[in-house]
């Protein structure tokens, strides 16, 4: 298979503008899933990273089908088959994928090798370790975007758990132990990642979003004037949607609906839900919307009261700045990195994860509160946290530091 994705590439050179001498190659490895074409969001993402001039990107990942894929837009995309199981495609990743890493940091001399999480992080220190017996080494960036340790137990039931977990961990400490560098997402996460990697720099950014579709979008409804509740997310056991169901059947506001807009990955969980909203006489008021656009998210926040994300564990909550964006205040749970977003009263509402009669009274006082300036405040924060712009400078200023070419005291105060 990896002779397909060589053969491939060497054909597309014609389709791309030659390289100059001096760029240094930056390979991605990630358990990501890419279409191809690329759906709005990720073309931008790309398009946007190669503001990095002085670097071209290569980009391992999955395909959105069980058929590999190899093109460039924007960047290079090496993409491998998505099987229908978990293991299969761990499997996949870390043998596969693991290997074309190894060609491609040979055959294009790859300065930094970025891993998407600490798991693929293992994956890029063997190739790089192997890669260094054959010429200079390359950087390693690790990232962290959640709880790794126990997020993955929160979505789903895992048979041989112990074990899982003691592989998990041993390669996490493997990966961390052999970083350059660290990009981390939010306080909570710069945290578990320093318990790892105690000598490591870090940087902290948000993961992308494509945050010029929420502002260009108008409310459809004033935030006011606005009786539903949105939940934006994957429909999973971590995200705490049984709560939410239940502390919203508690509210005296019939007209009121709640929008759960995301797919049902964890498709029993999602079961559970719906018999939940019919126990609870709330089966008329539930939608469960599934996916959505970026574009048509924006319209659900629009035309919403407020945002709320119930979550269990949370590395840091992109959709609370989206919804922000359009001047939406936030009810979330004290967990992770969504304290990093939300001052209680302020742009939102923070609770106790899990604690139903806490995140009643929030969704109570959303009702009662002074939405139109908590909405205000919220669109003022969200603004200034994050741009793609600022996404993009994140990444020259990480491979810098990576590289050991940086002084940025920001960067180095993460690090502390």
């Amino acid at each position: 298979m990896d002779d397909w994705y060589i053969r491939n590439h060497r054909s597309m050179t014609t389709l791309g503008i030659p390289v100059p001498e001096n760029r240094k190659t930056a390979c991605w490895i990630s358990s990501a899933r890419y279409s191809q074409p690329l759906d709005a969001a990720s073309s931008r993402k790309w398009q946007l990273m190669t503001g990095l001039n002085d670097y071209e990107i290569r980009v391992i990942g999955f395909a959105a089908s069980p058929r590999p894929r190899c093109f460039q837009q924007h960047v290079h995309f090496y993409l491998l088959p998505l099987l229908p199981t978990s293991l299969l495609r761990y499997l996949t990743v870390f043998g596969f994928g693991q290997l074309l890493l190894i060609l491609l940091a040979l055959r294009y001399n790859c300065e930094i090798i970025v891993a998407q999480s600490p798991f693929e992080g293992a994956i890029g220190a063997v190739a790089e370790i192997l890669v260094s017996m054959l010429r200079r080494r390359a950087a390693r960036i690790i990232e962290n975007h959640k709880n790794f340790e126990e997020d993955v137990f929160l979505q789903r039931s895992m048979p041989l758990k112990s074990l899982y977990r003691a592989v998990m961990l041993a390669l996490a400490r493997f990966a961390f132990g052999r970083a350059d560098a660290v990009r981390v997402i939010s306080s909570s996460t710069a945290k578990r990642a320093r318990h790892y990697a105690p000598n490591s720099p870090q940087a902290r950014f948000m993961t992308f979003s494509d945050t010029d579709v929420f502002r260009r979008t108008e409310r459809r409804i004033p935030v006011n004037q606005a009786e539903d509740i949105v939940y934006a997310g994957l429909l999973i056991p971590r995200k705490g949607l049984h709560h939410l169901l239940s502390a919203f059947a508690q509210l005296d506001h019939p007209r009121a609906q709640l929008h759960l807009l995301g797919g049902a990955e964890n498709a029993d969980y999602a079961k559970q839900l719906r018999r939940q909203a019919a126990e609870l006489d709330i089966g008329d008021r539930v939608c469960f919307v599934g996916a959505v656009s970026q574009a048509e998210l924006a319209r659900y926040f629009g035309a919403a009261r407020a945002m709320a994300l119930p979550s269990l564990s949370e590395g840091l909550g992109r959709v609370v700045v989206e919804a922000m964006l359009l001047g939406t205040p936030v009810i979330g749970s004290r967990v992770g990195g969504i304290p990093d977003l939300i001052s209680d009263g302020e742009n939102g509402y923070l609770v106790e994860a899990g604690n139903e009669a806490e995140l009643t009274a929030a969704l109570r006082q959303i009702y009662e509160a002074d939405v139109a300036a908590m909405g205000e405040r919220a669109r003022a924060f969200a603004e200034d946290f994050f741009s793609p712009e600022k996404y993009v400078e994140g990444y020259r200023k990480l491979f810098e530091l990576a590289l050991g070419e940086s002084n940025d005291p920001e960067i180095e105060r993460d690090s502390a």
